[in-house]
Protein backbone atom coordinates (compact mmCIF):
# COMPACT_ATOMS: atom_id res chain seq x y z
CA UNK A 1 0.00 0.00 0.00
CA UNK A 2 1.05 3.60 -0.56
CA UNK A 3 2.19 5.69 2.40
CA UNK A 4 0.78 9.22 2.11
CA UNK A 5 2.94 10.35 5.04
CA UNK A 6 5.92 10.26 2.63
CA UNK A 7 4.44 13.27 0.76
CA UNK A 8 5.18 15.96 -0.25
CA UNK A 9 8.63 15.44 -1.75
CA UNK A 10 10.77 17.55 -4.04
CA UNK A 11 13.50 16.96 -6.60
CA UNK A 12 15.16 20.11 -7.93
CA UNK A 13 12.38 22.21 -9.58
CA UNK A 14 9.60 19.62 -9.27
CA UNK A 15 7.41 18.70 -6.32
CA UNK A 16 5.11 15.71 -5.89
CA UNK A 17 2.19 16.30 -3.53
CA UNK A 18 -1.47 15.42 -2.92
CA UNK A 19 -3.94 17.26 -5.16
CA UNK A 20 -5.92 20.14 -3.71
CA UNK A 21 -8.95 22.13 -4.81
CA UNK A 22 -6.64 24.90 -6.02
CA UNK A 23 -5.37 22.50 -8.73
CA UNK A 24 -8.85 21.98 -10.23
CA UNK A 25 -8.74 24.75 -12.84
CA UNK A 26 -5.27 23.90 -14.15
CA UNK A 27 -6.04 20.16 -14.14
CA UNK A 28 -9.27 20.67 -16.10
CA UNK A 29 -7.52 22.99 -18.58
CA UNK A 30 -4.67 20.51 -19.06
CA UNK A 31 -7.08 17.71 -19.98
CA UNK A 32 -8.29 19.77 -22.97
CA UNK A 33 -4.84 19.51 -24.60
CA UNK A 34 -4.75 17.26 -27.69
CA UNK A 35 -1.69 15.29 -26.51
CA UNK A 36 -3.20 14.71 -23.05
CA UNK A 37 -6.49 13.58 -24.62
CA UNK A 38 -4.65 11.25 -27.01
CA UNK A 39 -2.05 9.76 -24.67
CA UNK A 40 -3.32 10.44 -21.13
CA UNK A 41 -5.91 7.62 -21.15
CA UNK A 42 -8.12 9.65 -18.86
CA UNK A 43 -11.11 7.75 -17.44
CA UNK A 44 -13.53 10.65 -18.08
CA UNK A 45 -14.30 12.18 -21.46
CA UNK A 46 -14.46 15.73 -20.11
CA UNK A 47 -13.31 17.55 -16.98
CA UNK A 48 -14.42 20.87 -15.50
CA UNK A 49 -13.01 22.55 -12.40
CA UNK A 50 -16.08 21.42 -10.46
CA UNK A 51 -15.83 17.81 -11.66
CA UNK A 52 -12.13 17.81 -10.67
CA UNK A 53 -12.98 19.11 -7.19
CA UNK A 54 -15.62 16.36 -6.91
CA UNK A 55 -13.07 13.77 -8.08
CA UNK A 56 -10.64 14.98 -5.40
CA UNK A 57 -13.30 14.64 -2.68
CA UNK A 58 -14.86 11.35 -3.78
CA UNK A 59 -11.96 9.39 -5.31
CA UNK A 60 -8.56 11.02 -4.90
CA UNK A 61 -8.59 11.74 -1.14
CA UNK A 62 -10.13 8.36 -0.13
CA UNK A 63 -7.74 6.48 -2.47
CA UNK A 64 -4.69 8.15 -0.96
CA UNK A 65 -5.98 7.61 2.57
CA UNK A 66 -6.49 3.88 1.93
CA UNK A 67 -3.13 3.57 0.12
CA UNK A 68 -4.74 1.98 -2.95
CA UNK A 69 -4.65 4.94 -5.36
CA UNK A 70 -2.53 8.08 -5.58
CA UNK A 71 -3.71 10.76 -8.01
CA UNK A 72 -1.02 13.34 -7.29
CA UNK A 73 -0.03 16.79 -8.48
CA UNK A 74 3.31 17.56 -10.01
CA UNK A 75 4.08 21.14 -8.97
CA UNK A 76 6.66 23.80 -9.61
CA UNK A 77 8.84 23.60 -6.50
CA UNK A 78 9.22 27.39 -6.19
CA UNK A 79 5.59 28.45 -6.73
CA UNK A 80 3.61 25.24 -5.99
CA UNK A 81 1.81 25.81 -9.32
CA UNK A 82 0.23 22.66 -10.81
CA UNK A 83 2.34 21.47 -13.77
CA UNK A 84 1.01 17.96 -14.32
CA UNK A 85 -0.65 14.85 -12.99
CA UNK A 86 1.00 11.65 -11.80
CA UNK A 87 -1.04 8.60 -10.82
CA UNK A 88 -0.05 5.40 -9.04
CA UNK A 89 -2.74 2.73 -9.47
CA UNK A 90 -3.24 -1.04 -9.51
CA UNK A 91 -1.35 -1.01 -6.22
CA UNK A 92 -0.38 -4.32 -4.61
CA UNK A 93 1.96 -5.13 -1.73
CA UNK A 94 4.86 -5.35 -4.23
CA UNK A 95 4.12 -3.04 -7.15
CA UNK A 96 2.07 -0.27 -8.73
CA UNK A 97 1.56 1.15 -12.20
CA UNK A 98 2.45 4.78 -12.88
CA UNK A 99 0.89 7.14 -15.40
CA UNK A 100 1.55 10.84 -15.96
CA UNK A 101 0.82 13.85 -18.11
CA UNK A 102 2.31 17.34 -18.18
CA UNK A 103 0.28 20.54 -18.58
CA UNK A 104 1.04 22.06 -22.00
CA UNK A 105 2.28 25.31 -20.39
CA UNK A 106 4.91 23.37 -18.38
CA UNK A 107 6.41 21.06 -21.01
CA UNK A 108 10.11 21.02 -21.76
CA UNK A 109 11.19 21.86 -18.21
CA UNK A 110 12.03 18.30 -17.09
CA UNK A 111 8.98 17.82 -14.86
CA UNK A 112 8.09 14.43 -16.39
CA UNK A 113 11.53 12.93 -15.77
CA UNK A 114 11.77 14.33 -12.24
CA UNK A 115 8.17 13.29 -11.57
CA UNK A 116 9.01 9.69 -12.44
CA UNK A 117 12.03 9.83 -10.12
CA UNK A 118 9.81 11.19 -7.35
CA UNK A 119 7.19 8.50 -8.02
CA UNK A 120 9.90 5.84 -7.76
CA UNK A 121 11.10 7.31 -4.47
CA UNK A 122 7.53 7.52 -3.12
CA UNK A 123 6.81 3.91 -4.14
CA UNK A 124 10.07 2.75 -2.59
CA UNK A 125 9.34 4.60 0.68
CA UNK A 126 5.94 2.87 0.64
CA UNK A 127 7.67 -0.52 0.55
CA UNK A 128 7.01 -1.36 -3.09
CA UNK A 129 9.62 -3.22 -5.12
CA UNK A 130 8.52 -2.49 -8.70
CA UNK A 131 6.90 0.24 -10.77
CA UNK A 132 5.34 -0.54 -14.13
CA UNK A 133 4.07 1.69 -16.92
CA UNK A 134 2.35 1.31 -20.28
CA UNK A 135 2.36 3.60 -23.26
CA UNK A 136 1.33 3.64 -26.90
CA UNK A 137 3.98 2.83 -29.54
CA UNK A 138 3.50 6.27 -31.11
CA UNK A 139 4.06 8.10 -27.82
CA UNK A 140 7.80 8.54 -28.25
CA UNK A 141 8.04 11.32 -25.64
CA UNK A 142 6.65 9.04 -22.93
CA UNK A 143 8.96 6.20 -23.96
CA UNK A 144 11.95 8.55 -23.77
CA UNK A 145 10.95 9.82 -20.30
CA UNK A 146 10.43 6.29 -18.99
CA UNK A 147 13.75 5.04 -20.35
CA UNK A 148 15.61 8.09 -18.99
CA UNK A 149 14.05 7.44 -15.56
CA UNK A 150 15.36 3.88 -15.40
CA UNK A 151 12.40 1.96 -16.78
CA UNK A 152 13.08 -0.80 -19.30
CA UNK A 153 10.78 -2.18 -21.98
CA UNK A 154 9.60 -5.69 -21.08
CA UNK A 155 6.96 -6.50 -23.70
CA UNK A 156 4.52 -5.31 -26.34
CA UNK A 157 0.99 -6.61 -26.35
CA UNK A 158 -2.63 -5.64 -26.89
CA UNK A 159 -4.24 -4.49 -23.67
CA UNK A 160 -6.85 -2.22 -22.16
CA UNK A 161 -5.92 1.35 -21.22
CA UNK A 162 -7.23 3.01 -18.02
CA UNK A 163 -9.76 4.74 -20.31
CA UNK A 164 -11.09 1.31 -21.34
CA UNK A 165 -9.73 1.18 -24.92
CA UNK A 166 -8.12 -1.95 -26.36
CA UNK A 167 -4.91 -1.15 -28.22
CA UNK A 168 -1.28 -2.16 -28.64
CA UNK A 169 0.78 -1.10 -25.62
CA UNK A 170 4.46 -1.09 -24.71
CA UNK A 171 5.01 -2.31 -21.16
CA UNK A 172 7.84 -0.88 -19.03
CA UNK A 173 9.20 -1.86 -15.63
CA UNK A 174 11.53 -0.31 -13.06
CA UNK A 175 12.87 -2.35 -10.19
CA UNK A 176 13.25 -0.23 -7.08
CA UNK A 177 16.34 -0.40 -4.89
CA UNK A 178 15.88 -1.42 -1.30
CA UNK A 179 14.70 1.46 0.83
CA UNK A 180 17.36 3.70 2.34
CA UNK A 181 16.77 4.96 5.85
CA UNK A 182 17.17 8.73 5.97
CA UNK A 183 19.23 10.47 7.14
CA UNK A 184 22.10 8.49 5.65
CA UNK A 185 25.31 9.04 7.59
CA UNK A 186 28.94 8.19 7.10
CA UNK A 187 31.95 9.33 9.14
CA UNK A 188 32.30 12.50 7.04
CA UNK A 189 28.86 13.09 5.54
CA UNK A 190 25.22 13.29 6.58
CA UNK A 191 22.57 13.17 3.82
CA UNK A 192 18.93 13.88 4.45
CA UNK A 193 15.86 13.88 2.20
CA UNK A 194 14.45 17.33 1.49
CA UNK A 195 10.85 17.52 2.74
CA UNK A 196 9.27 20.96 2.23
CA UNK A 197 7.76 22.56 5.33
CA UNK A 198 4.28 24.07 5.34
CA UNK A 199 3.75 27.84 5.41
Amino acid sequence: MLDASALPITLQDTGLRPMSDTDAGAYAAGTKDDAVRRFGHLPEADYSPESVRRMIREEVAPGLLSGTLAVLALADAATDRFVGSLVLFDVSTESAEVGFWIHPDARGAGHAHRGLELASHFAQRSGLRTLTARTLPENRASQHCLTAAGFREVERSVGTTPAGHRTELIHFRRDLASAVEWPLETERLRLRLHVPRGP
